[in-house]
């Protein structure tokens, strides 16, 4: 089994930056890749980051690029959102998940169904 431990939400002002960490427990973290998605209130869960295995490639929603950096520590079983420049509009509970395979080509990432395991999610508020 495999559980999912999202930290680092919080309040921040539009413009300023917040660090989310996903820490894994369970045998396979260093073999699946990873991705971020976030859910507002009255909105759809939407796709935020992805990254493979082993870091070498990822992959990010087209309203983040640019201003998010996924990123992971094998060693340490954590998965990690930089999230910099951010807007109101970024304001969701971010939630961590674990894929079913070690990688994915492209947009193929963005499928929430491709990922077995989610944590329960951080909020991140972003004031104007």
């Amino acid at each position: 089994q495999v559980q999912l431990v999202e930290s680092g939400g919080g309040l921040v002002q539009a413009g300023g930056s917040l660090r989310l960490s996903c820490a894994a427990s369970g045998r396979t973290f260093s073999s699946n890749a990873m991705g971020w998605f976030r859910q507002a209130p009255g909105k759809e869960r939407e796709f935020v980051a992805a990254i493979s295995w082993s870091g070498g490639s990822t992959y990010y929603g087209d309203s983040v690029k640019g201003r998010f950096t996924i990123s992971r520590d094998n060693a340490k079983k954590t998965v990690y959102l930089q999230m910099n420049s951010l807007k109101p509009e970024d304001t969701a509970v971010y939630y961590c998940a674990q894929a079913g395979a070690t990688y994915y080509s492209g947009s193929a990432y963005s499928q929430s169904g491709l990922y077995h395991y989610w944590g329960q999610g951080t909020q991140v508020t972003v004031s104007s």
